[in-house]
This record gives structure tokens, sequence and C-alpha cells, in this order.
């Protein structure tokens, strides 16, 4: 059996696959790196982080090496498809779940970066508009983005709101979801590895 290995900088990306690795109950080991965090401007590339931006998170899996927050968790959850994380190939799921890890990937990421650097013109004004929309309107009709199954897609998005919830309009079902995330009990193993480190 093969040990994956999550290059790992507490409190950024990487932790939501601490989370992930955890709910999937993966065995997994930490190399903790440096990164630069713009935010602070602190910190520096780490030689030793194979990302090829130098960033996190990256994953080594047996010489493989997946980096992008949708790849990796598109990748971990058909490895370790048991817990029921991410539906498989045949799961009429498959295609929302897929749709949705490109979406935060696409759509999410761009549009909440624009607002937090302040550069939104108008046409990014509206992204940002149909997003909320589009991810409001689903959880006002079911607890989590694949209806009752929480999924690998839930905790990217989720772990936006962990890291700044005022990035998303303060509507109540953005707080329940997050809520409901924040009690599962792999979430609290994986903060308590990430303080660790």
């Amino acid at each position: 059996m093969t040990m994956l290995t999550l290059f790992h900088a507490p409190r950024s990306r990487s932790t939501r696959f601490l989370w992930l690795l955890e709910e999937l109950g993966a065995t997994y080991e930490i190399k903790t790196v440096d990164i630069y965090r713009a935010t602070t401007k602190t910190g520096a590339r780490d030689p030793a982080n194979p990302h090829p931006h130098g960033q996190v998170p990256a994953l080594l899996d047996d010489g493989v090496l997946i980096t992008e927050s949708a790849a990796i968790a598109l990748y971990l959850t058909d490895k370790f498809p048991a817990n029921g994380l991410g539906p498989q190939v045949g799961d009429p799921l498959r295609g929302p779940y897929l749709t949705w890890l490109a979406y935060y990937a696409g759509v999410l990421e761009p549009a909440v970066v624009n607002l937090w650097k302040q550069r939104q013109d108008d046409e990014d004004k509206a992204t940002y508009q149909a997003m909320d929309d589009r991810l409001r309107t689903t959880l006002e009709k079911s607890p989590w983005l694949l209806g009752e199954n929480f999924s690998a897609a839930d905790m990217l998005f989720i772990s936006l709101l962990q890291f700044a919830r005022q990035m998303l309009p303060p509507h109540a079902v953005y707080d329940d979801w997050l809520a409901r995330a924040n009690a599962r009990p792999a979430l609290a193993r994986a903060l308590a590895k990430d303080d660790s480190q």
C-alpha cells in the first residue's frame, strides 16, 4: 500500500485536505512546508515543496503529484469511494458533483478574489450575483450541494466560509451550511492536526 503525502501549510488551502483525508479514513503523512502569504507578506517558497508554483495543497501518491484543489478532491474521492464523499462513474450524482468542483474553481474562486481585491467591473459584479443566486437557491432546497449527500464539493465551498465568511452575502442559509459542516467530527480531527503543525 502506498503512502499519501500532503504538502501542507497550516491555516491555508491545504487545511481542507486534512479534513477530506480524515473524512475518507485515509492513511497519510503530512509534510509541512513554508509558503509565501500575500495577506501578511511573510513566508517564502520552500524548496521541499513539489508544487510547481510553490503553493499548497500538493498531494503525492506513489510518485504521482496532484495539485489544484478540485483535482485533488476528485482524485481522493475516486481513490477512496467507500465513504461516498464523491459519486463514482455511473452514479446519477456524478455529473452534478463534477459540475460543482469545476464551478468552485472556475466561478466562485475568481468571483471572490475579484471582490476581495476590490477589482470588480460590472461583468464581475454580475457573475458574483449569479453565483450567489445559484448557490443560495441550491442550499434553500437541500442541506448540501448534492441534496442529502455531503460531498467533497461542499468541503471546497465551506472552506472558503471557514476562512472568510464575509466573502459571501449574509444569508442564513450559508450560516446553516457552515454550522452543519463545522459539527463534523472529521473536521475537529483535521483542525487539531493543523494546529499541531
